[in-house]
């Protein structure tokens, strides 16, 4: 079964300094940092880094770290086998439930405006202007898990 994740891609800028003779190399992006949080939380931290030799080259390689526990319970299970068992530690009092309304239900009785967009996509225009300056913005392509 094919399942579809959402991956951030955080791009980092180039050093000051040149670091290999080929520091900028013609193909591939600059060091990043990538991320997925569901259905399998990953991170990946990519860097270029020497390559074995005399020469002065880097070469990009990715550290990937992948959280993997076969053999537990996923924490759905757990928390809803708790719930069977009638164990209520792991969910959250009425009163603080109460306490989190009372936060958003102002933020709810004032309506915003509304920016319509293509579903499937990365919001409506308007968005980008929350970020500026120096910083750029990356959508994430979409990665199909085997």
């Amino acid at each position: 079964m094919a399942v579809t994740a959402a991956e951030v891609l955080v791009e980092l800028k180039p050093p000051p300094q040149r670091l290999f003779d080929d520091s900028a190399p013609v193909n591939g992006r600059a060091n990043y940092l990538r991320f997925r949080l569901s259905p399998n939380t990953a991170v990946v931290l990519a860097a270029r880094v020497k390559r074995a030799g005399k020469e002065f080259v880097g070469d990009q390689r990715e550290l990937y770290l992948l959280n993997e526990q076969s053999g537990k319970e996923t924490p759905y299970e757990r928390l809803l086998g708790d719930a069977m068992a009638g164990d209520g530690a792991l969910f959250t009092r009425e009163d603080a439930i109460e306490s989190a309304w009372a936060v958003v239900d102002p933020v709810l009785d004032m309506p915003r405006t509304v920016y319509p967009y293509k579903p499937g996509s990365w919001g409506p225009k308007q968005a980008d202007a929350l970020i500026s300056g120096d910083v750029n913005w990356h959508n994430p392509i979409l990665v199909k898990e085997q």
